[in-house]
């Protein structure tokens, strides 16, 4: 399923969100000038990679941020960034520009953290902007839980949903998938780094109330 837009009227213009909208696409640009050389070098710079952060975690810590903005090809960052832009907004217009920055900074973190966790020993780059993005994804759940999205459905299929559906199915999704990774490491071969959305998510539905402003008013 894959989220077209939804039925969520903002109040302000979310220059946050995109402001990274529009870092992402100009990292990802600037990987193309590479070489596959130098486009692996670099996802080895500044992916974060579990093991070196566990052997030396003040030295690699700027992995935590630096991973969040790049992306292993079209598809991947364009599924991030069409995510980023149909939710996004409605959460930075709760919570306002610095706060919105902080909250998907430190859920793009807690996100990558939670991959951590569960590869400590991997020294595979774990890249991309879902993390921050799935913590933004928890924030609109617990806002703006009957808020109508409407949902493209391959191949033909196209109707609306509401949030509580369609987000609550998708980060079932994330669970299943992260644990039956964990329970059978052999079948998990996809690539997709499931504990982060998993960990993006719960940081995000936990900590919105606390950063939402509740003076700004919504239908929901």
């Amino acid at each position: 399923m894959f989220p077209l837009r939804d039925a969520n009227p903002r109040h302000r213009t979310p220059y946050v969100g995109y402001t990274l909208l529009l870092i992402n696409i100009l990292v990802f640009v600037y990987g193309l000038t590479f070489t596959q050389g130098e486009a692996r070098a670099f996802v080895f710079t500044y992916g974060f990679i579990p093991d070196l952060f566990f052997s030396n975690p003040a030295g690699e810590s700027y992995r935590l941020l630096t991973s969040l903005f790049l992306h292993g090809g079209f598809m991947h960052i364009l599924g991030n960034m069409f995510f980023l832009y149909v939710f996004g907004d409605n959460i930075e217009d709760r919570m306002g520009h610095v706060t919105f920055l902080v909250f998907y900074l430190l859920g793009g973190v807690a996100a990558t953290l939670a991959h951590g966790l569960f590869m400590t020993t991997s020294e595979v780059p774990m890249i991309g902007a879902s993390g921050a993005i799935s913590a933004v994804l928890g924030a609109y759940i617990i806002l703006f839980p009957r808020m109508r999205v409407l949902t493209f459905i391959p191949p033909f299929f196209i109707f609306w949903l509401p949030a509580w559906l369609y987000l609550g199915y998708w980060a079932v999704i994330q669970v299943v998938q992260a644990v039956g990774g964990a329970v059978a490491p052999e079948a998990a071969v996809s690539g997709v780094a499931w504990w982060a959305h998993v960990g993006g998510f719960v940081f995000g539905a936990l900590l919105v109330r606390y950063l939402a402003d509740a003076k700004v008013r919504q239908v929901a």
